[in-house]
């Protein structure tokens, strides 16, 4: 958001900065156009002047020989003022043509005012003063008519140049009102750009927090970028953060409430369950009872037996034992828990062969501080879990590995029989959730209990071969540990 701030607001700045340099440039060339129109102008004035001056020699010389004749001196102030006018039209610069061509009107200039002279000069011979007279009138007439022409096409070419110089004024009048107009739009479209970018964002931000307020965890935001994004991607993991802690703080608090009711429970129900059990094992040893109603009394027994299996499993996972933290060796748990594992009852009514166990346990293993016994446990469940899914055999894959990047042991649990369906992967860690006929549902929440109390955490995924595979990972130095030390 910064970046794309700093870059309008750049490009902004620069249109405004052209624009400026095209005001001053365009103000410039107006007003130079301007003065050479001005320029130009009193040039055509001064030819005209001298049109005037001429004309006015040429009726001084055509009264000459009336009664309204002008004086001698009269004739020759305007000859004069004529060849005043003269010089001052010409001392303008011009360009080569147009120079030439009066220096051609100033050359005739000079013959007519000669021949002025020559006709106020001769006094004695009428007949040459008559040639003289004739000869200057002719002159006068040729000259009227070049100057005249050359201000006609002055007149039509200065003309020319001032339309086309009160065009370009306009077009740049018009320029000008467009970048007047436009400067105040652009600021507001940015302005409302800039807004809405910096408010659509906060207005995000906001009504998240107020769904994380209103009890909303899951609710998580999206679609920002930039700056926004990272704060957006912050504000996610601390929702995060927060449900896995309040998951957390419940879990805890339900696993209080469930260790007292089940301490209670097993404590109501051992003793007099103890008492059934001991009494219909009396009984079934009496000789009189028939055979029928023996082996009713060993289906109680056995049902008796499952009672206390559950009981125990419930107390082991609401209540279980402070674990004793000391350095172990996690290789050399794993070997005798597969060991273990493989010649368990269970595994009595199928063939141990049929499982074909792979190790591929990381060398030089740092040791970690955990509960052995415990660790055993976790283990052996999820082991005996993963021969239970292959029935008619098939691979059992245990593999261990050092992770540097957060300093923790992994340990992978696989196995290659159907997997775990969708809607089972994130309950399989809850009490009494099972896909076994025969199952208390309590296995994989104490493991998950008892791994957790490691400082580990577990997770389970279906293999991309088929099958599940558990992954666990336990850090190399415990935080009770750490405490301690």
């Amino acid at each position: 958001m910064k970046k794309k701030i700093i870059i309008g607001l750049s490009i902004f700045s620069l249109l405004f900065f052209l624009g400026g340099i095209y005001i001053i440039v365009t103000i410039e060339k107006a007003t130079s156009t301007l003065d050479n129109l001005i320029t130009l102008h009193q040039i055509e004035i001064l030819r005209e002047h001298l049109l005037i001056h001429i004309k006015r020699v040429q009726g001084d010389l055509n009264l000459k020989s009336t009664r309204y004749a002008r004086t001698v001196d009269i004739m020759i102030s305007n000859v004069k003022n004529m060849g005043n006018m003269s010089a001052t039209c010409f001392g303008c610069h011009h360009s080569e043509d147009v120079q030439n061509k009066l220096d051609d009107l100033r050359n005739e200039l000079d013959i007519y005012k000669d021949a002025i002279s020559r006709v106020l000069t001769i006094r004695a011979n009428d007949r040459r003063l008559k040639f003289e007279e004739d000869i200057a009138f002719r002159k006068g007439e040729d000259l009227l008519e070049k100057v005249n022409t050359m201000i006609n096409i002055s007149t039509l070419k200065l003309s020319n140049k001032t339309k086309t110089a009160l065009r370009d004024i306009s077009g740049t009048k018009t320029i000008l009102y467009l970048l007047v107009a436009i400067g105040p739009i652009l600021t507001l479209i940015l302005g409302i750009i800039f807004v809405k970018s910096l408010t659509r964002p906060v207005n995000v931000l906001l009504d998240a927090t107020r769904r994380l307020e209103g009890g909303d965890l899951d609710y998580r935001i999206t679609g920002l970028k930039d700056e926004f994004g990272r704060v957006a991607s912050s504000f996610n993991e601390m929702a995060t953060s927060l449900k896995e802690q309040m998951f957390n703080m419940q879990r805890t608090e339900q696993m209080r409430v469930l260790g007292e009711l089940a301490a209670g429970l097993v404590h109501e129900i051992k003793n007099p369950l103890a008492g059934i059990k001991v009494s219909v094992e009396v009984l079934s040893e009496e000789e009189n009872i028939s055979k029928e109603d023996k082996e009713s009394m060993l289906k109680v027994i056995e049902e008796i037996n499952r009672i206390e299996s559950l009981l125990k499993g419930l107390l082991n996972f609401a209540k279980p034992p402070k674990p004793q933290f000391m350095s172990v060796d996690l290789n050399d748990i794993l070997y005798k828990t597969i060991d273990f594992s493989l010649r368990h009852l269970s595994l009595k009514s199928q063939d141990p062969d049929a499982i074909n166990v792979l190790k591929d346990l990381g060398a030089d293993l740092p040791e970690i501080m955990a509960d052995t016994l415990q660790l055993q446990q976790a283990f052996l469940n999820l082991l005996l879990n993963a021969v239970d899914a292959m029935p008619y055999g098939g691979t059992l894959g245990v593999k261990t590995y050092y992770h540097e990047q957060d300093n923790s042991i992994r340990i992978e649990i696989s196995d290659t029989g159907k997997g775990i369906d969708d809607a089972m992967k994130n309950k399989i860690f809850q009490p009494f959730v099972t896909t076994k006929s025969k199952g208390t549902g309590l296995g994989l929440a104490i493991t998950k209990r008892l791994i957790e109390q490691q400082g580990g955490d577990i997770r389970a995924e279906n293999n991309k071969g088929g099958g599940t595979i558990f992954k666990i990972m336990l850090p190399i130095k415990h935080k009770v540990e750490e405490k301690t030390t």
